[in-house]
């Protein structure tokens, strides 16, 4: 059964990803990244590229994560804080720990395309 499966497919995947955004936009740290943005298309992007990464017949389509995430001034604090809030929903969905695992691995696997790496170069400095 492919981690697609197992979080649900396309229904799961999409309660999952309501839910993940609900606490994006009440979260102060990241709702600002969020403020003027069409979030249902946000959703059904984000909707996409997670069926697509867990191996489910979904194609993502949307733009290059790095392209999406430009000039946005993502910091790793940030990031970690957008991972946390989905591992929580995720753990609120009872999904299980290993595909949390998963699913965080596959997320991590792009920190370079979505924090920038001036931003990187000023904190190690």
């Amino acid at each position: 059964m492919s981690l697609y499966e197992r979080l649900g497919q396309d229904v799961g995947i999409r309660t999952a990803v309501d839910d993940f955004y609900t606490r994006l936009v009440a979260d102060p740290q990241v709702a600002h990244f969020f403020e003027g943005i069409d979030l249902p298309r946000l959703r059904r992007h984000q909707t996409a590229l997670l069926s697509q990464v867990t191996g489910g017949p979904v194609e993502y389509s949307g733009r290059e994560l790095a392209a999406g995430h430009a000039g946005l001034g993502i910091t790793d604090a940030d990031f970690d804080r957008v991972v946390g809030h989905l591992v929580a929903t995720l753990t609120d969905l009872g999904v299980a720990e290993d595909d949390i695992g998963a699913v965080g691995a596959a997320l991590g696997a792009h920190r370079g395309e979505i924090v920038t790496a001036a931003e990187r170069a000023e904190r190690a400095g």
